[in-house]
Parts: C-alpha cells; sequence; structure tokens
C-alpha cells in the first residue's frame, strides 16, 4: 500500500490532523491516496505493516504520510518540510 503509490496518508476515521494534512497535499498539487482505519485492531496491525513497510521499524503512529514508501511522519513533520521548502523536492523525487 505506501510502497505503491506516490503519495499515501494513513489516519483515522474523523481526524483533524488527517484533514488538515490532506488539505497541504492537494493545495500544493499532490494527490494523496488515503487510508482510513476505522477500529483499534486493524489500526494495530497496520501500524506494524507500516513500520515494517517503510518506517525502518520505529513504531508508527497516525496520521501518517509516505511520500515513494519511504516514511515522512505526522502533521508536524508535514509541516516542517512544508514551511523548509523540502516538501516540493521530495515530492519531484518520488
Amino acid at each position: 500500500m505506501a510502497s505503491e503509490n506516490t503519495v499515501v496518508l494513513v489516519g483515522r476515521r474523523g481526524c483533524y490532523m488527517c484533514y488538515v494534512m490532506k488539505r497541504l497535499l492537494l493545495g500544493i498539487g499532490a494527490d494523496p491516496v488515503v487510508y482510513v482505519v476505522d477500529d483499534e485492531e486493524g489500526e494495530a496491525v497496520l501500524a506494524d505493516e507500516l513500520a515494517a513497510i517503510g518506517g525502518g521499524g520505529r513504531p508508527v503512529l497516525f496520521p501518517v504520510v509516505y511520500l515513494g514508501g519511504r516514511m515522512v511522519g505526522g502533521l508536524e513533520k508535514l509541516m516542517a518540510v512544508h514551511i523548509s521548502g523540502e516538501l516540493e523536492c521530495m515530492l519531484k523525487d518520488v
């Protein structure tokens, strides 16, 4: 999932941070694939799988963004790379 799509956003249903992240990505021209987690059991399984795929074994907390199969992080990290100008470069590289 995270390794198959250019921009992937994973979050919980109704999460305002997920909404903000999606709007930011859409605003700069990215079209993220959004996966919504509905229950705690599914969240735990998905978090383990995502940590193995692109999180470098680090625990994954939702919401989280992946660019080209590489974990960027949550809202704070996404905002930081956007403000620094790195986000556009990261999107061009994928």
